[in-house]
């Protein structure tokens, strides 16, 4: 076992960016970064969405990369990775209703290991029981999921991260610099320039 893996749960209509920026960063920086999606394989694709804001009362949603899976879902052992990172988009509202992802979740707290979740991937926290008397920022149209499962909702800047605990969580793509550095911090890694 190496104490570099992370994994990341992606899902078709996962957020462009918060799905290829957390993989491509991570990896840069020396970490595994496991890709996976339930029933699909190493190999296999999903298919991402580009949410952009353009001054409309939500997000504007337009076709993303296929961004290509490197792990098999079927293949996950927890105990195998060091933190979790969970992007938003619509791919978090389907995955809530796989009972190994929430499995997965569930371990991963319940380990204190280090979970990053940005913009709706705060949906797959609640649905996991994970939220209970904790602070959690995301999109705020997830503000009432977050409040529903028992947590206090952080209602930050769009480009700021909120950390408490193993968790560090922003509300979407524009917070990647502060919320993918708490998690690095939360991994006990430290970035010198």
């Amino acid at each position: 076992m190496t104490d570099k893996k992370l994994l990341l749960l992606a899902g078709d209509f996962a957020e462009d960016y918060e799905t290829m920026v957390p993989f491509q960063a991570l990896s840069m920086l020396g970490y595994t970064v496991h890709a996976v999606c339930p029933d699909k394989q190493a190999g296999q694709t999903v298919r991402t969405a580009i949410h952009d804001f353009e001054g409309d009362q939500t997000y504007t949603e337009k076709p993303g990369h296929n961004f290509a899976l490197n792990y098999d879902f079927d293949q996950v052992r927890v105990d195998d990775y060091v933190g979790l990172v969970v992007p938003g988009g619509r791919a978090p509202e389907y995955l809530r209703l796989n009972p190994r992802v929430i499995e997965i979740v569930q371990a991963f707290d319940q380990a204190g290991k280090p979970i990053a979740a940005v913009c709706h991937g705060a949906q797959l926290l609640a649905a996991a029981g994970v939220l209970e008397g904790r602070e959690c920022s995301a999109y705020p149209a997830c503000g009432p999921d977050v409040r529903m499962a028992g947590g206090t909702y952080m209602d930050i800047p769009v480009d700021q991260a909120h950390v408490q605990g193993n968790l560090a969580t922003a509300p979407a793509w524009p917070a990647h610099p502060a919320w993918l550095a708490a998690f690095v911090k939360l991994l006990g890694a430290e970035i010198r320039l």
